[in-house]
């Protein structure tokens, strides 16, 4: 938010008109801003207006930068008690939060937070219908990834890189096309399913369950064939995973990385070096995929983003060289292993350049190997190097 100047006084900084309806928190007002305006985000932050996330960029609300009070005023009332004291104890919290508009429920990630010793906010909205595969430019091969009877699956990306709307559009397909008892544990939940030919248990944590351990810990008698238990951001979130993996489920989650190969090394980094073969061990055997994803902006009206995508499923290549410590040979194994579904980011960015979604400039701009990306835009094979 750097980029934009701050405005002083009371008078609105240039940008975007709000309505006036009166409503019951203050707040829902920029919520509803965010739902007219078709944006993706909200941030609020002392000194400065409101700041909407629209197509990709930042664009200011008109209306005056807020003060310290007008943030609290606006952002407090929307935690209970439970996360005021979380907010007290930590320095932030994240909830869901539901807002009405036009007769029609919206849900939004809101994650409340203490920045240079001020109260801020980023809300990110979540869409009210989840895409198939299709809608989202997805490739196709995820489909063969919803129907393992037991391992994990992984997609990896930044924050913001729509990984929670993929894995969604994930567990939706396995709903309309499987018998299946799917369960999800999150904080918080995102996205709602309805129930199609799956049973669809939903628990939030602080709401519906204390904590993750205790989620788990009544996880293994409820009888799930899939689980969701959202990011793996500690330890002790992927060891009561990996272990639901190995005794008869098919895990989903999350994880910030950068790429497919690089997970292998943000997991290892969770656990000390001690563990680091056992994990390879297992992760070797039950891991089943990683999908890492970012999003591209397009040259279309829409869609307005496309999902970039690399994907690495765990054949006896990729096992091995998991196995003998070998990650840097990782891409290239993903690189021969194209005819099992195996994608890389390149792959990606040349589908969507050729189809005409996304210009060169931003493909190459993203692009991990752009020398690489401009041999394949010319028509000539990249050859794959022995990497055994």
């Amino acid at each position: 938010m750097s980029g934009h100047e701050e405005s002083h006084g009371s008078k609105p900084a240039a940008g975007i008109r709000l309505g006036t309806k009166k409503e019951d928190l203050p707040v829902n007002k920029l919520f509803r801003a965010l739902i007219d305006l078709n944006g993706s985000d909200l941030h609020l932050q002392v000194g400065k207006p409101a700041i909407l996330r629209v197509k990709g960029s930042l664009q200011p609300l008109d209306m005056p930068p807020l003060d310290e009070d007008k943030m609290r005023e606006l952002c407090w009332p929307l935690m209970d008690e439970r996360n005021q004291e979380i907010f007290n104890n930590t320095g932030g919290a994240d909830f869901a939060h539901v807002v009405e508009h036009k007769g029609e429920p919206w849900r939004f990630r809101v994650n409340l937070f203490i920045q240079m010793s001020k109260m801020g906010m980023v809300t990110r909205k979540v869409e009210r219908s989840i895409p198939n595969f299709e809608g989202l430019f997805l490739p196709p091969i995820l489909e063969s990834l919803c129907v393992y009877d037991q391992g994990m699956v992984l997609l990896a990306g930044v924050t913001g890189s729509g990984k929670s709307t993929t894995i969604a559009s994930m567990l939706d397909w396995v709903n309309r096309n499987y018998k299946k008892h799917i369960l999800t544990i999150e904080d918080p939940v995102e996205f709602v399913y309805k129930a199609d030919k799956c049973l669809i248990n939903q628990r939030e944590l602080g709401q519906d369950v204390s904590d993750f351990h205790t989620a788990m810990k009544h996880a293994v008698r409820e009888d799930p064939d899939i689980m969701l238990v959202g990011e793996m951001r500690d330890r002790e979130t992927f060891e009561t995973a990996m272990h639901a993996a190995e005794t008869g489920h098919l895990v989903f989650g999350t994880i910030h990385a950068s790429s497919a190969p690089s997970t292998i090394g943000r997991i290892l980094d969770l656990f000390p070096q001690t563990m680091h073969r056992a994990l390879r061990s297992s992760m070797g055997f039950n891991m089943k995929a990683i999908v890492a994803q970012k999003l591209l902006p397009t040259i279309l009206d829409k869609p307005k983003r496309v999902p970039i995508t690399e994907i690495m499923i765990f054949n006896g290549t990729i096992r091995k060289l998991i196995l003998e410590e070998q990650d840097e040979k990782l891409p290239a194994a993903i690189r021969i292993g194209k005819q099992e579904g195996m994608m890389q980011f390149n792959d990606s960015l040349y589908h969507f350049v050729t189809k005409e979604f996304v210009s060169r400039a931003e493909a190459f701009e993203i692009s991990p190997n752009v020398e690489e990306l401009k041999m394949m835009l010319k028509g000539i094979n990249v050859k794959s190097s022995g990497i055994l």
